[in-house]
């Protein structure tokens, strides 16, 4: 279990021990003790340690909710905070191996050797930031001295670099206790971001040209490697290895072949302009300093007031009896608060250890109760208003209304999410599940008497589409949660408020890292230029044909998230890809939604399914076997861009008929497709039957007035075909 998940278990049980559990969390709690997942970078606290860094967690969120709302900082500087916090806490909390059991072992001389270089770099580093610090201070003179600024930077980046080796090869795998080699990498954070922070108006002006200064290069460098680090830590090599591909990009230009040749950059215009706003400040970072850690906060809320617990509970009332009630119930809950978190492999953990257990229970494989709740988890990124801060990133990146963009996804979700909702009722009926008894299920009436539960989200959504400001939304929406607890037997008090605060710090560690570590990629593809240069190609492959062109774009989407999780990959795909479909004439709505939806969907995407992996660790079951079933289940996903390709009604773009027209056939077509990949369609569906279905799908989904007649025909006949002919009885499921 990670550090996230155990600390915020332990807390909800000493803060709720005395208070009454559902029946269904009481069923739950026993299905999935020998089913908790082993997760790499798990440290967990006792004592003084935990409430220190507890501490450092609160005032993190607490720092960031006070300068969204009240106290506004300059850009740079809260950016640059917002990076640093979150390496700082990063370090504190995530060990660089998963943890060992044993008892700890005698530090290697060459550890000893190690430590004792890269500390005493680092210190050295760290104490003359400290100098220029103090002396601007004191003198009031702009200049610093001179021997600190040439000297501080080359050991302050040589000792990060040996305590970032030291902890690969020689990892401190101690329980409740940080690292030496950790608390040293969190002063180099202290230390580098302190001095761009420093010097950052000057930096604005020198960045990336001759007149940057030496130790803006060692200080850049220093950041470059600690966000690495711990992006390796806490999301894995994948998105390391990319970012160090792109990296050794801008050096190696003038000796590589065609359209990848550049004249290259030396190491203090491109560490120096790597760390701006047109690199690992740029976009993504805007955005996690905003709108992600603000909605995260807003999720940790729910969590420790018990107001999201609702949500899956009322779930379960009114549709737990129900064919494959569970697998219904983890489509609701999942894709609600996959729109808030914002992670998909993180949304099918909280809400799996719930669902899945009991989908097993009434009869799914553990590998179809896996797949159900990744592909509604993921689901929920493409679900307004949050869409998983989805929404901001693409009005950041496009330049387009936030309030656009929320109307332009609301058909595709819902046809979305109607066609897992298919899927699993096709698949109920097929092998002839029941729901859950009514007796063992949260009583309907009881929750609807607490149906204000409901308000926080009422309040946010309404709030946004009246005028507000998304920061102002999500706060009004924390404020609400807070409020509503109080009507609740979890009342939200300061104990509470505090494990609220300190969870969404943790929470959002592993999206500060990605974030940062995707704004170096963006500042690659802005100071080569090789986004121009590849959209050329793009056009050349293409042959000026837009559908080919969008079939690149689809498999660089994916292929890209599959590294990284899916806010990084849509903001990488976006700044290489878009500009090239853009070009083709594509609607830049479109083509940025087209490219969003196959980055979310890569976390259900064989070979490599972030979000199948983790619900197959809860469930037990092969990986792969899960990341194919989850792909089945979320078929439609891989078809609905393709779909407002064709007819930008899809988008709401055009008159109220022809949206609604589109609407209903597209949903009509996912239904077909549901029925042919499953094999059930009032009836055991056989191959000719399912052939059918599959041709009028995929003429309803075209979006023309031909196609949908063909298409409503050839349903028409396969439906009464199958209602005559087909088998009714359940087969067995297979093992």
């Amino acid at each position: 279990m990670s550090d996230d998940n155990r600390s915020q278990g332990v807390a909800a049980q000493n803060d709720d021990t005395k208070d009454e559990i559902s029946l269904i969390e009481r069923q739950t709690a026993e299905a999935s003790v020998d089913q908790e997942p082993k997760v790499d970078n798990e440290r967990l606290f006792f004592g003084a340690r935990h409430w220190a860094i507890a501490i450092m967690c609160v005032a993190f969120s607490a720092f960031h909710l006070l300068v969204l709302n009240v106290w506004p900082l300059e850009t740079w500087t809260f950016r640059l905070s917002h990076v640093g916090g979150g390496l700082l806490l990063g370090y504190l909390i995530f060990s660089a191996r998963s943890l060992a059991d044993g008892a700890e072992a005698p530090a290697s001389p060459v550890s000893k050797l190690f430590l004792a270089l890269g500390g005493a770099g680092v210190v050295y580093g760290a104490a003359l930031v400290f100098v220029v610090w103090v002396h601007d201070a004191t003198s009031g003179s702009p200049i610093p001295p001179a021997w600190a600024m040439d000297t501080l930077g080359i050991p302050l980046a040589a000792g990060t670099a040996l305590l970032v080796v030291n902890s690969w090869l020689f990892p401190d795998q101690r329980r409740n206790a940080i690292p030496l080699g950790d608390a040293l990498l969190g002063v180099a954070t202290i230390a580098a971001v302190a001095y761009l922070i420093k010097f950052a108006p000057q930096l604005q002006l020198r960045a990336g040209m001759p007149m940057a200064l030496p130790a803006d290069m060692w200080a850049a460098v220093t950041g470059v490697i600690l966000i690495l680090e711990l992006t390796r830590r806490v999301a894995g090599l994948a998105l390391v290895i990319i970012a160090g591909v792109f990296v050794a990009y801008s050096f190696l230009g003038p000796w590589l072949p065609g359209i990848l040749e550049h004249r290259g950059y030396d190491p203090k215009r491109f560490f120096s302009y790597i760390f701006t706003d047109n690199g690992v400040l740029s976009a993504p970072i805007a955005i996690s300093s905003t709108y992600i850690i603000l909605f995260v906060i807003f999720a940790a809320f729910l969590q420790a007031t018990r107001v999201g617990e609702y949500f899956v509970n009322i779930a379960f009332a009114a549709a737990g009896h129900r064919r494959g009630g569970p697998a219904k119930v983890a489509i609701f809950a999942s894709g609600l608060m996959g729109m808030i978190n914002g992670t998909s492999a993180g949304n099918v953990v909280a809400t799996g250890s719930l669902t899945i257990p009991l989908m097993k229970k009434v009869g799914y494989r553990p590998q179809t109760s896996a797949a159900v709740e990744a592909a509604a988890s993921s689901g929920g990124q493409i679900m307004p208003p949050i869409m998983g801060a989805g929404a901001f990133i693409m009005a950041e990146i496009t330049g387009i209304s936030y309030m656009e963009i929320v109307w332009a996804a609301i058909i595709p979700a819902i046809v979305y999410f109607a066609s897992v909702f298919f899927m699993v009722d096709f698949a109920a009926k097929k092998y002839g599940m029941v729901g859950l008894p009514k007796d063992q299920l949260p009583k309907l009436g009881a929750l609807l008497r607490q149906i204000y539960l409901f308000t926080p989200i009422v309040v946010l959504i309404f709030s946004l589409f009246s005028g507000y400001s998304v920061i102002r939304s999500g706060t009004l929406a924390m404020a609400t949660a807070a409020v509503v607890s109080w009507l609740t037997p979890h009342r939200m008090g300061p104990r509470q408020l505090f494990f609220a605060l300190e969870l969404g710090a943790r929470m959002v560690l592993q999206l500060i890292a990605v974030c940062a570590t995707a704004g170096i990629i963006v500042g690659v593809i802005a100071l080569t230029g090789i986004g121009s240069r590849f959209s050329s190609v793009l056009l050349g492959l293409a042959d000026q044909s837009q559908l080919l062109a969008l079939f690149f774009a689809m498999c660089v989407s994916i292929v890209l998230g599959m590294g990284m999780p899916t806010t990084a990959a849509y903001a990488v795909a976006a700044s290489v890809i878009a500009p090239g479909i853009i070009n083709l004439g594509v609607e830049p709505l479109i083509a940025h939604f087209f490219i969003f939806y196959f980055a979310v969907m890569s976390a259900i995407t064989p070979p490599v399914a972030l979000a199948a992996y983790a619900g197959s660790a809860l469930a037990g079951s092969d990986p792969i076997k899960t990341s194919v079933e989850s792909f089945k289940i979320g078929l439609a996903a891989f078809i609905v861009p393709y779909m407002f390709f064709y007819s930008d009604a899809l988008l709401m773009q055009g008159e109220w008929y022809e949206i609604l027209r589109v609407g209903v056939t597209a949903t009509l077509g996912v239904f077909l497709l549901s029925g042919a990949v499953q094999g059930w369609f009032f009836g055991q569906a056989i191959w000719p039957v399912r052939i059918a279905l599959i041709v009028a799908a995929l003429s309803l989904i075209s979006g023309g007035w031909q196609t949908d007649m063909f298409g409503i025909v050839l349903a028409g006949l396969t439906t009464a075909y199958q209602a005559k002919f087909g088998s009714k009885e359940p087969v067995p499921m297979r093992a």
